[in-house]
């Protein structure tokens, strides 16, 4: 599959573009990378994604372990592999564990979840199938993230979707030797 909007290099981008980029090399990102090299032919879209990018991974009240597999259930229901690959050990790292993240990648329902992982999972699942969550789903996510929480989690869902979308158009590359096998499609 070719890559549809690679890297811009820096002689061909506007000022608008080359500005967007420093900004978004100068934060926790350090570089226009995954969903940026894409998001960059609308600098201005870039700058306010980004940001939301920025508050629901580096300063949501959600756990960073739920976050992470918040992500992988996105990345999964659209087969999105430079996610997949770039959160996979990032989740590990954050507590999950591999076999959930296995589970997860076979596109089955992981056995073994903890309490919160599996309320995670169920509710950013129903929420991606039906595009909302029945009140059980919502009480439960209530009782344990609070109203903030909630929100944080639905942004967090709608966020990678966003960009999970945007590098499935853009046909954006998983990284290069990150050692994580890529997700298989499932049958449409």
């Amino acid at each position: 599959m070719t890559e549809r909007l690679p890297p811009l290099p820096a002689e061909a981008m506007s000022d608008e573009q080359r500005s967007a980029a420093a900004e978004l090399a100068a934060g926790p990102r350090g570089g226009v990378r995954g969903p940026f090299v894409a998001l960059l032919r609308s600098p201005e879209l870039m700058r306010r994604l980004q940001k939301v990018g920025e508050y629901v991974r580096y300063q949501s009240v959600i756990e960073r372990r739920l976050a992470e597999l918040a992500t992988l259930v996105v990345a999964r229901h659209l087969t999105q592999q430079f996610e997949w690959q770039v959160h996979y050990p990032l989740a590990i790292e954050a507590g999950l564990e591999r076999a959930v993240a296995d589970a997860l990648a076979h596109g089955v329902r992981p056995q073994g979840m903890a309490q919160d992982e599996a309320l995670v999972h169920d509710f950013c699942g129903e929420l991606l199938r039906t595009g909302g969550v029945a009140d059980q789903t919502y009480l439960a996510a209530i009782e344990l993230f609070g109203e903030r929480g909630l929100i944080d989690l639905v942004g967090l869902v709608g966020y990678f979707i966003n960009v999970s979308l945007v590098m499935n158009v853009a046909h954006t590359p998983a990284p290069a030797g990150s050692g994580v096998a890529p997700l298989e499609a499932f049958p449409r």
